[in-house]
């Protein structure tokens, strides 16, 4: 086991360190050895199909959940032999509201805190209605809050014991894009306290806020870093294409040199592929209807995302696991 100084110095530099982590549930093989770093004051992202291991990794990767075979370090503790005290500096938000809805605001992080028996508390739990905005609603029943307002009373709760880690599991789903876009201003302010933030999401505008990201499809990671080495690691080339007709344009485009992915997105077709020019000789061919507006760009995210996607097909011995 580490001895103090060592996992002093160990913490400075990851919040999170693990090697060839697998797990299985029965002949289910859910991760296959995952190694991954996250920074300390870094938000990390994890993308994927749903089944595709994200919440069994992020569980193993903080102690809640005992890999088969691995190692590792969570917050300088090793995740097998020293989980319990990774649980006390860690917060978890599930993506189902989990807090009692016949108790206002202010009872439930009161609840939480005799939980935690942490002293002081009923300023500890004034201090957390004022830092989230909830005094106002501080007396209103959770279960008469929207979305938004449940969302800031679970990020209070996991954060009263004053975690050094936060895990966040798809924490926005259902949730309207302005109280999605203040989470994620709040997030950024506990990074830049210190604080390592884990978070499973689909939206790509989130996904593009985390300072790294790993997509995991049925276990494996497959591409790891910034959205924009995420990107470049994919090699594509990307281009839209307007006008009318754009599923029959897709169709017939994917039987052409060069195109290994067609998706539309709302009144445009994205076209892309990883050889630029065979492509580019495809669109210039297609380009010649003057019905069709054709422009390069900037392959995104999302482009990448899908494409992915596209080549981890739904494996049967895979499905429904978190």
């Amino acid at each position: 086991m580490n001895g103090p100084a060592e996992r002093s110095d160990a913490a400075a530099d990851f919040a999170i360190d693990v090697r060839q982590l697998n797990k299985h549930f029965g002949p289910k093989h859910v991760v296959k050895n995952l190694s991954l770093r996250v920074a300390r004051g870094e938000i990390f992202g994890f993308l994927g199909p749903n089944g595709s291991g994200k919440t069994t990794s992020i569980r193993m990767m903080c102690g809640l959940l005992t890999p088969d075979s691995g190692s590792g370090a969570c917050l300088g503790y090793d995740i097998v032999r020293e989980s319990a005290q990774i649980k006390r500096r860690v917060g978890y938000m599930t993506q189902r509201f989990s807090y009692w809805e016949d108790l206002s605001i202010r009872e439930n992080l009161d609840f939480v805190a005799r939980m935690y028996q942490m002293p002081r508390r009923k300023q500890v739990v004034e201090q957390a209605l004022e830092s989230l905005g909830l005094v106002s609603r501080a007396n209103q029943l959770a279960g008469s809050l929207s979305g938004g307002w449940k969302q800031r009373l679970a990020l209070a709760a996991c954060m009263l014991h004053e975690p050094q880690l936060l895990l966040l599991d798809e924490p926005t789903a259902g949730v309207d894009p302005a109280a999605r876009r203040d989470f994620w201003e709040e997030l950024h302010r506990l990074a830049a306290r210190g604080i390592s933030v884990l978070v499973s999401t689909h939206y790509m505008d989130e996904a593009e806020r985390c300072h790294k990201l790993a997509y995991i499809a049925y276990g494996e990671l497959l591409a790891e870093g910034t959205a924009q080495e995420v990107v470049a690691a994919q090699g594509l080339s990307t281009w839209t294409i307007s006008g009318a007709r754009l599923t029959e344009l897709s169709d017939r485009l994917l039987a052409m040199p060069g195109v290994e992915q067609t998706v539309v997105f709302g009144p445009l077709l994205h076209v892309s592929g990883r050889n630029r020019a065979t492509l580019a000789a495809t669109v210039a061919e297609v380009g010649t209807d003057p019905s069709l507006e054709i422009l390069e760009i900037a392959t995104g995210l999302e482009d990448v995302f899908v494409f992915l996607m596209s080549r981890t097909p739904e494996r049967s011995d895979d499905k429904g696991r978190p």
